[in-house]
């Protein structure tokens, strides 16, 4: 091989190094811009994913607090159908009573 065939041959080698480099060179700097990218949006779905648990533990804490009021407002209607059952049953002793009492002074007034 003669010596310009040769250095023809390393100047082909050495551009084709080049290109190489070059791509390689330029593949990095789109892979690091991707992975910023990808960053950005990691966090940015961690920060949405932390913003639905709050959502979801105020729900599950109205949830809790209503059905801690539906509890509580059962047994107050509980108590006031047993308090209103309890003055019906008095009110009829008192009726009967007082239909006694009027009997008794009918019979006073007719004797």
């Amino acid at each position: 091989m003669s010596a310009g065939a040769r250095t023809a041959e390393e100047i082909d080698t050495l551009s084709s190094l080049e290109e190489r480099i070059t791509r390689a060179v330029e593949l990095v700097i789109q892979l690091r811009a991707e992975k910023q990218s990808l960053e950005a949006e990691l966090h940015r779905t961690i920060e949405e994913r932390d913003g639905i648990r709050v959502e979801l533990n105020l729900a599950q804490t109205d949830a809790s607090s209503a059905h801690a009021d539906a509890d509580a407002s059962k047994a107050h209607s509980e108590r006031l159908n047993h308090e209103l059952e309890e003055l019906h049953s008095e009110r009829k002793q008192v009726r009967s009573r007082i239909e006694k009492l009027l009997g008794q002074m009918e019979v006073l007034s007719g004797a």
